[in-house]
Formats: structure tokens, C-alpha cells, sequence
């Protein structure tokens, strides 16, 4: 796929949904980065029931930590792994009050160095939260970026460095949001909505016209 193709894939994308964000719901980095190590494995609406009872008593390191572990699970009982996640969410704000001032970090290597948050995480924090243009690769990213020739890789980090390269600059802060949500309404992993595509035209995937009267 050629440079040109790539740009007037993200004008239609940014025609279609100008101002794209994430589903989840936060009001601060902090309850962002709950959210998101929350939100592995389990779905943003999920997530969203969860935390709005949980944010109204406990949106800080301070605060959850006097929850404590058992009170953090009663609020998170309903998402998988809740056992694991209140583990790293206790740990997590620990180390945010003891090396970070009690704020969450803007940079990847000490995001990275927080219980419970990988790659994937600290891209959606330092793009969502600090306007940085990283680009998270979950499994809808993956798929959209192979499947329309945009990026394709063989691996979620090969993935991510091609959209980094070839992703117009203006378009970089917002391209993750935009292709997350188009897999996760239009571009579906086992039968994709390709009659309602935007990009339908532009896409290089090869079978799309089997789906096109989706």
C-alpha cells in the first residue's frame, strides 16, 4: 500500500468520526490507567459498570489503598481476572505515592515498570491521557492493519512499528482510536460489515467481496 492510499484512508476515517476517543470511561490519568489494566481480557462496557461505582469512592492511589485488596475486589468482581488485577492496581498505586509523586507517569519506561502494565497499556495512557502519538496493538488493530494492507505484520509490535513509520503525522494521535473502532463495529473478525465500510474502496483485502452486501 502507497503513501497516498494510506492518507486518504485516514480522511475517511477522520470524515466519518472526527474527534475518536476511547469507550472507556475516566475523568483523569489515573482513573485511565485503572481502566485500562481492567479492561485486558474483559470488555470496555464491563469495565465501565465497574468502575463508575468504584470511582465515586476510590479515584486516587490514596484512596484505593485504603479500600485495600478485599475492598478493591468487591467493586472489580465482575471483570475476569479480578483476583490478579486488584493485586496489580494495589501495587500499581503504591509505587505511583512512593516514586511519582502520586501521579501517574508520562513516560513509557517507568509505565511499563507498573504491575500489571505491558506495552499495550502504556501506549493507550501516554496516547489517551498526554496526547503522546503512540499506537496500542490489541487484536482489532491487528487484524484492520493486515487485513486492509495498511500495516501489515506478524506480530502486534511489527504491527505497530509499521503504523508508527507509515501513519501520516497529523493523523498519529487519533489513528488508534479510529482503527479499534472500526474493528470492533465494522471490521469483525469472522464476518466483517465490508457494506458499511468507509474505506471499502481503499482496502487491499483480497475477499472483501464476499462480504460486501454484509
Amino acid at each position: 500500500m502507497n503513501k497516498q492510499k494510506r492518507t486518504r484512508i485516514f480522511e475517511q476515517l477522520k470524515a466519518h468520526n472526527p474527534h475518536p476517543t476511547t469507550e472507556l470511561k475516566y475523568r483523569n490519568p489515573f482513573e485511565l490507567l485503572v481502566a485500562v489494566v481492567l479492561s485486558a481480557q474483559a470488555t470496555d462496557v464491563s469495565v465501565n459498570k465497574a468502575t463508575e461505582k468504584l470511582f465515586t469512592v476510590a479515584n486516587t492511589p490514596e484512596a484505593i489503598l485504603k479500600l485495600g485488596i478485599n475492598g478493591l475486589k468487591k467493586y472489580i468482581r465482575t471483570i475476569g481476572l479480578y483476583n490478579a488485577k486488584a493485586t496489580n492496581i494495589i501495587k500499581t498505586c503504591k509505587i505511583i505515592l512512593e516514586h511519582h509523586q502520586g501521579r501517574v507517569p508520562d513516560n513509557r519506561e517507568a509505565l511499563e515498570q507498573l504491575p500489571g502494565v505491558g506495552r499495550k497499556t502504556a501506549s493507550v495512557i501516554l496516547n489517551t491521557a498526554f496526547g503522546q502519538p503512540a499506537i496500542a496493538v490489541d487484536t482489532h488493530i491487528f487484524r484492520v492493519s493486515n487485513r486492509t494492507g495498511i500495516a501489515p505484520g506478524n506480530n502486534v509490535l511489527e504491527v505497530e512499528k509499521k503504523l508508527l513509520k507509515f501513519v501520516p503525522d497529523k493523523y498519529k494521535l487519533d489513528a488508534h482510536h479510529w482503527l479499534i473502532l472500526h474493528g470492533r463495529y465494522v471490521c469483525l473478525a469472522r464476518k466483517p460489515r465490508c457494506g458499511d465500510c468507509v474505506i471499502y474502496d481503499l482496502c487491499e483485502w483480497k475477499e472483501k467481496r464476499k462480504y460486501d452486501s454484509s
